[in-house]
């Protein structure tokens, strides 16, 4: 009941502006993962920046299982295996962020896309984090059952090799 899994890989690509950038963010992501993404509009308007509420500004995609194993191991190959500690958070979650998605390895330079940067959310769980979200009888994860922030990043060191700066 110990064993740390990958429950979910999270891309996201904020364009900030809806339109023709938007659809080629879309695409990117679609080129990367395989997946269709989703649309995310804006939480509230901003006026200095010219966005409405519910004005579609980011794309994402939500990675599970083997899909979401083989794309991360290209996103560490783009961070050269060297993550930061302060990427972990400390429920053993880790974020970060690609600059450009043409350095994931496998990804060609598109001049009808362009380039993008994106965010990588890493979401880990242990067998018994359903007891959480079910719907009947829904309880709490016990304090020696999570995941920490130190198990979190031997679990990256032991089964991809990542270094942790």
């Amino acid at each position: 009941m110990k064993k740390i899994i990958i429950d979910k890989v999270v891309v996201n690509i904020g364009v900030g502006k809806s339109g023709e950038p938007m659809e080629k963010a879309r695409k990117a992501l679609l080129e990367l993962t395989g997946k269709k993404p989703s649309v995310r509009g804006a939480k509230k308007t901003v006026r200095d920046f010219g966005i409405h509420q519910g004005e579609p500004i980011g794309a994402m995609v939500t990675l599970r299982r083997d899909t979401a194993i083989e794309f991360l191991k290209r996103v560490f190959a783009a961070k050269k295996n060297v993550l930061k500690e302060s990427s972990f958070d400390n429920f053993g979650n880790i974020s970060l962020g690609i600059h450009e998605h043409i350095d994931i390895p496998g990804t060609k330079y598109n001049p009808e896309i362009g380039i993008f940067g994106m965010d990588v959310n890493v979401v880990l769980s242990r067998p018994g984090y359903r007891i959480a979200r079910k719907s009947r009888k829904r309880s709490t994860i016990g304090r020696e059952h999570r995941i920490t922030k130190d198990e979190a990043m031997n679990y990256f060191k032991e089964q991809y090799g990542v270094e942790v700066q």
